[in-house]
This record gives C-alpha cells, structure tokens and sequence, in this order.
C-alpha cells in the first residue's frame, strides 16, 4: 500500500466540507484514515449519487473507489468522527461515539439541500473502545439490500452510496471479508448526541447543537420564539410518523438504542433487523435483545422513551424555570400518541382497501392480524393476497389460514364493508396493492446473499436480490421465488450487529 496515496490531489467526486465543521471541535474528532490493502467497488448506487449531487463516473474510478475505502479524502474534506453517547437496551454510556464510522464530507443535492456521506467500517478512531472500526462483508451487503429496500418502499432512511471489499479480514466469530459501506443520511445527528453533552452540563454545546439541527433540518422553526421546544414536538411527530410506516410493512429495527434514533427521523443503522415473516407482534431477531425490549410491537412505545430522553437533553433550553420547562416538555410527549396513530390507522384502513372511515374499520383490523397470528400467517403475503382478492371472489387469502371457519367469518365482515363504499373492485385492488408490498427483504434471501458473496464471491445473487427490491408493490412474474417466504429449515431466527 502506498502510504502517500492519501497525500495526493484526488478526483473531484463532488463532496464538500461538512458543515459540522462550523461548530466547536468538542463535538467531534478529526479522524485520520486507516487505509485499506486491496479496495475494490462491489457496486455504486449511481442514481442515488446523481441525486445528490456527487459524480457517479468519478466515484467509480480508481481514485473514487480510494475515497469510499477510506483510502483517500477529497481534497479540502476533513473526514470526521462524531461524539454521542446513549442509552444502548435502556442502560446509559456517556461517551460511545463513531467507533467505526468516519464522516467524509456533505454532498449537496439541487436546491441546496444538504446530506452526510459517511464510511461504515473504514478503521479504528478515538471513540472505537478497543475494537478493530473494521466491519465484514455480510453486514455491509445487509446494510445496502435493507436499507435500499426501504427506500423503494417509502419509508424515511439512510440510503447505501456503495459497498467496497478491503482485501482484507475481520475477526467476528469466524474470519470474513472486510468490506466498507458508505451510506448517506439528512444527517447523523441523534438524540445520543444531545446525551453526550448534557450528561457534561454543556449548555453551551446543547444550544449550539439545537440550532444546528433546526436549521439543518427544521428551518422554519429558526425565527420561532420557542424554536427548541417546537423541535422537540418536532422530532416527536418525525419519529411518530416513521415508526408507524415500520409498523405497516411489519419491518423490525432490532436495536432501537437512543443513539439509533435520528433528529431528522430516518432510519439509520441496519444491524440485527429484518422484516416479520409469520406475524407475531411478541417477535424479535436481534441476536442480543434477550428479553424483547425491542420486539415489533413494543416500538412505539420504545420511541417514546427514547423521545423522553431527548426531552431531557433540552430542558435548560426550553425554559429557564425547571418546572415549566418539565410541563411543556410533557405536554410535548403526550403529543406522540396521535402523531403515530394518525399515519398508523390511515395506513390500516389503506392496506385493508378501505377510502373511507367506519368506527369498526380498527377493530376489523386487530381481528385480521390476531387470525394471522393464531395460525402463524405470513404478513406480508396476508395483506397482498387481500390486495389480489379484492378484485374478484378468489380465495388466495383463505388458503394461507388454517383455522378455515373464524378466517371465513372475518372476510364476511370485510365483504360487507367495502361493499358500503363505492370504489370499484379494479380500483380498489390497484390502491391496495400500492401500499402492501409483493416484496421484501425476507431474512432468508438476504443470508443466501450473504452467503454466496463471503464463501463463494458469488455477488450475482446480491445483484438480483437488490434489483426486485427496487419494485417492491410491482407484479415481477419472473421472479416469484423472492415472494415465497421460508421454509422451516430456512428461517432465520437471530440477526447480528456485526461490529
């Protein structure tokens, strides 16, 4: 490895200066680059760099490639590791910090708007406590099929730039190959980095934070005489709204830790997640969450906690008196409720065909998925069979149930409902196939992915995998092994964080 590969004037990919840099250095650590043996692209998300403003052409040359394994940094580009603490299975740690991540530099899409570019896996940095900053190839093409997938599917997220092999290995519980993903996100400001300098008493920083996040992500609060309360309900409704779309594709974040949480209400950091194969809301896969803390159902309420802690951070800014400031924050909090069950029963209504509101359309609803759960029914092949069936008298639903009679009774129900609403049976099977999705990231086509890159550098089953993805409510004739959920021998109980 040249050692002054780094030194050298590199190719313009479009990456500028972040703006992070305008506020104090005890926010972050200017990071050097630890280098990588053999980088080569596995694949270039080309769209999505032309989205942003980066140059695809550019990122895919030699010198590109050095930029995404971290072997390089544009020129003018300080690479930055980031402070944050968090509360990790509701237990705080003060300082954790990008371990293994380095901030590169912002990309600016038309119109101004403004995206980090960060590199997962690119070596140690002084937040790493111990570990190697070094991340293996399964968890990176996880991290680029998952992440991609929601997308496609509309939910909010941290979208995946490129994934790049090290040529070199990482010790987990066997050897892997290295690998790198660069993601890019709004921003990767979390409620752990509002923790990380109140658990300091720093006032200064957290009003310093505050406004960097409003005008980052909130701009039109920045006149706002209660500007730092408005972003707290702000933030509020942000998650509210995105945890209720996880809710509605059955998606499981696995590891719903403060600093996973984002101000900007993305999903970020795809570790131990998956998608709900036989719908449980008691399920879980994260490897580490013995207790269910952070299974399917419990998320909202997840969120509000994490919500609180974030309210905690911003107390001294909200208002000066503790006592008022602890009320409006409360106020705030209780605000949640209705911003997630808002989007949430309207999600219902929709995945269920329905245009219009009844006071029994939830009730139908819970009875459906307590049927899907009694017999073990796939989730998302449940809601697209309903989609198929309501264009016809088929029976597509009725043959993934085994308890025949009490399914039978509940479509009688749903029968006679969207019969009392005068959409067309064409119509309303097109609406509801736009929201229930045909296909997703199943936990078993995602490991065969894995499989087939790290033990036989196969990638073509990652390439597919990614491509009917892209199409999640789209009919696919030619690949309906993807919609086929597991079987026994195939389930995938556990996800890993892989660090």
């Amino acid at each position: 490895m040249d050692q002054l590969a780094a030194d050298r004037p590199r190719t313009d990919v479009g990456l500028r200066p972040s703006s992070y840099l305008g506020l104090p250095e005890r926010f972050y650590q200017r990071a050097p680059l630890a280098p990588v043996a053999a980088p080569k692209l596995i694949k270039l998300n080309e769209r999505l760099a032309t989205e942003i403003g980066l140059d695809p052409k550019a990122l895919a040359s030699e010198e590109g490639v050095a930029i995404l394994a971290g072997n390089a940094s544009q020129p003018g580009v300080t690479p930055l590791a980031l402070a944050y603490a968090g509360h990790q299975f509701g237990q705080f740690v003060p300082q954790l910090g990008d371990g293994r991540a380095l901030l590169i530099g912002e990309a600016v899409a038309a119109g101004g708007r403004r995206f980090d570019v960060q590199l997962k896996g690119s070596g140690r940095t002084q937040f790493s406590r111990g570990a190697d900053g070094r991340a293996g190839l399964g968890p990176v093409l996880r991290e680029y099929v998952v992440s991609e997938a929601m997308a496609a599917l509309g939910i909010p997220t941290a979208r995946t730039l490129a994934a790049v092999s090290t040529g070199e290995t990482v010790w987990r519980e066997t050897p892997q190959p290295g690998a790198i993903v660069a993601r890019v996100a709004a921003s990767h400001l979390r409620i752990g980095t509002f923790q990380y300098f109140a658990a300091r008493q720093d006032e200064e920083a957290l009003r310093l934070l505050a406004d960097h996040a409003i005008e980052r992500h909130y701009p039109e609060l920045r006149d706002d005489p209660e500007r730092h309360l408005s972003l707290l309900k702000a933030v509020i409704a942000a998650q509210a709204q995105l945890v209720a779309r996880w809710m509605l594709v059955g998606f499981i974040h696995g590891v719903m830790n403060t600093d996973n949480m984002t101000i900007s209400g993305e999903t970020i950091d795809y570790g131990p997640c998956a998608f709900m194969d036989a719908y449980h809301p008691a399920t879980v896969f994260s490897s580490i969450d013995a207790r269910g803390r952070y299974a399917y159902a419990n998320q909202p309420n997840i969120a509000v906690w994490n919500l609180a802690r974030l309210a905690e951070t911003l107390l001294p800014l909200i208002d000066p008196d503790e006592d008022k400031a602890i009320e409006a924050a409360k106020e705030a909090l209780s605000g949640f409720q209705a911003a997630y069950e808002e989007p949430f029963h309207a999600g219902v209504r929709r995945k269920l065909g329905l245009a219009t509101e009844e006071p029994e359309d939830l009730a139908l609803a819970a009875d459906f998925l307590n049927l899907m759960a009694e017999d073990g029914v796939d989730f998302t092949l449940a809601f697209r069979a309903l989609s198929d069936d309501a264009a016809d008298d088929g029976a597509r639903t009725r043959s993934l149930f085994t308890s025949v009679e009490d399914f039978d009774a509940w479509m009688a129900r749903w029968r006679a409902r969207i019969a009392r609403e005068s959409v067309g049976a064409a119509d309303r099977a097109g609406a509801m196939r736009a929201v229930n999705p045909k296909y997703i990231p199943r936990n078993h086509r995602v490991e065969e992915v894995i499989r087939a890159a790290v033990d036989r550098n196969d990638f073509a089953p990652f390439e597919s995998l990614v491509a009917v993805l892209a199409r999640p409510f789209d009919e696919q004739p030619e690949h309906e092994e993807y919609v086929r959920p597991p079987a026994p021998e195939e389930r995938v109980l556990r996800t890993f964080c892989g660090t």
